[in-house]
Formats: C-alpha cells, structure tokens, sequence
C-alpha cells in the first residue's frame, strides 16, 4: 500500500460545480473517472486507502469534500442541503471532470447521494459502487421497525437548534473522533493524524451546522421522498455492506434486488460501518474485481 501511495500521490485541487467551489483530492490520470463520495462526520480522506488503488486500475480519481465539508463552499440555508442539491452538485463535478465515463463509488451520506443520483440517471454511470447505505426505498420502509428506529435516534436529536453543534463541539470536537473509535473493528485504522483532519474541519465556524443541515433538510423534505418514485438502475451495482454497522441493520439491505438490476452484494462479518476505511484490504480487494470485470470475492 505505501509503494502505491508513493506512485500516486494525492493532491488536493479546486473544482467549480453547480455554482460552488469543491476542494478536491485528486490522483490518477485519464479521461475515465472514480468519484468517491463521503459521508458524515467524514471528509475526502475518509477514501485515502481506495485513492491508490483506483489510481492504479487506470481511473483519475476525484474524492471532493462535498458541500458544507471542509474548505468547500457551505451554504447557509437548510434548504440548500436538500437532496436535489446535492445530487446537483455530484453532476456538476462530473461535468466539470470532462471525463468519458464515470465510477460513482459512495458511503454513508454520499452512498444516499449515490443511490438518488443513479435512480435518476442524472448522467451515466459505468459502474456504481455503495458502502453501508440502504437504496432509500428499503431505508424508508425499516426505518419503523423498533430495531432501525432505535439505532437512528441520532437523526430526531440532529434536528435540534444549536443543541448538537455544541454538543459535537465539545472538548475540540472529541465526539467526533470518537464516533469512529467507538464504533470501529480495527480502530488502528484511525490514527491521530486523521482523526485531527475531521476535528478540525468540525470546529471550522459553520461547518458542523453545515453537516448537520444534511439532516434537518432530508426530514424536511420527507413528504417528497415518501411520494417519490425508485426506477430500476440499470447501472452494475456493488454493495459493500460491514455488518457490525451500530447505525444501520442488515435488515435495511434486504430487497435491494429489486430496484437493481445488475446486482453484486458482498457482507463483510464483524466490520464496522466505517467499512472502507476499517476494512480496507478487503473493501479494495472487492472493489478491483468489481472494476475489473472479474467474480468479486467474499473475503480478501
């Protein structure tokens, strides 16, 4: 891995998108493109272990932190991170990228993004790739089962005024860490040096209301989803899914061939919902195969 880092070094650009300016990590060259889409409380470095490898496989890779991360651009209104925007905004990258084809790689929040973008066909995608999020219909269907609603409490307490930017600001923003080191399988996988990178950009002034606008915006809009229809995708479809996910079932995976046509899922036992940073020779080991065409193994 570090002979790879060392022939593909990551360098972070800027992108103008959508009406917005993306800072970007970027590596690999050439005209097919990886776009990899974090989550929450994350940041493009949470795809530092995949960057290398999707560099190699012949991608230029492009790991933005996404609207209201980082020293990306953070609108102010809640509307502004309605889920419409944010798709927007993986379009407008792509757009922006002039690539000839494209692998939309998403997690967490950007692996919602992910799901809506492809349902969509906003623009074509080669190859989809998700990490321990539900496709949306599944999502919203469990999400009354007692076992789902317990574990997304966090959402209701998200929605507060002020109360949770304080309380994820706390102690230089130690909640944050330790949301990964609480919840993590391999918790060496979350050194200093990156959990300083998602502290610092939680204490940025408006970023963490930023972050969490993410979630006061989808409850917002939530008589839209629900009335909303989900299309088959079309696109050949990887789910990677760690199923000692604290905040997410396995249950909400179930049915997910129904609203994909070409679909590959792979369970990985006792990994966390950080499951390619926790897990990363696997996650990659799977990822190449799937991008190269090839049977995608169940264990690396």
């Amino acid at each position: 891995m570090v002979m790879m880092q060392d022939r593909w070094p990551v360098e972070t650009i800027f992108v103008e998108a959508n009406g917005l300016r993306f800072e970007v990590d970027t590596c690999g060259a050439g005209d097919r493109l990886a776009l990899c889409l974090h989550g929450f409380p994350e940041a493009a470095i949470s795809w530092r272990y995949q960057m290398p490898v999707l560099a190699e496989l012949g991608y230029k890779v492009w790991a933005p932190n996404q609207r209201g991360y980082g020293r990306t651009a953070r609108p102010r209104n809640v509307d502004d991170y309605r889920t419409e925007r944010l798709v927007a905004d993986v379009a407008g990258l792509i757009d922006a990228s002039a690539a000839s084809s494209v692998t939309l790689i998403g997690h967490d929040w950007g692996a919602a993004v992910a799901w809506l973008f492809a349902t969509d066909r906003v623009r074509p995608l080669e190859r989809l790739v998700i990490m321990n999020v539900p496709h949306p219909a599944l999502f919203a269907r469990r999400l009354g089962s007692l076992d789902q609603a317990a574990r997304s409490w966090y959402i209701l307490f998200f929605q507060l005024p002020l109360v949770p930017e304080l309380a994820l600001r706390w102690n230089n923003a130690l909640p944050v860490a330790r949301a990964f080191l609480s919840s993590a399988s391999d918790p060496g996988r979350f050194p200093p040096a990156v959990l300083d990178v998602y502290r610092r950009n939680a204490l940025v002034p408006g970023a963490l209301t930023a972050m969490l606008n993410w979630y006061r915006a989808v409850v917002r809009g939530a008589s839209d989803q629900v009335r909303r229809t989900y299309p088959i995708i079309e696109t050949p479809t990887l789910l990677i899914w760690g199923d000692a996910d604290v905040a997410l079932t396995k249950a909400t995976t179930l049915g997910t061939e129904r609203y994909v046509r070409d679909l590959t899922i792979r369970y990985l036992s006792g990994v966390s919902h950080w499951v390619q940073q926790d897990a990363p020779l696997t996650v990659n080991a799977m990822l190449a195969a799937f991008l190269r065409g090839e049977r995608v193994p169940e264990r690396a």
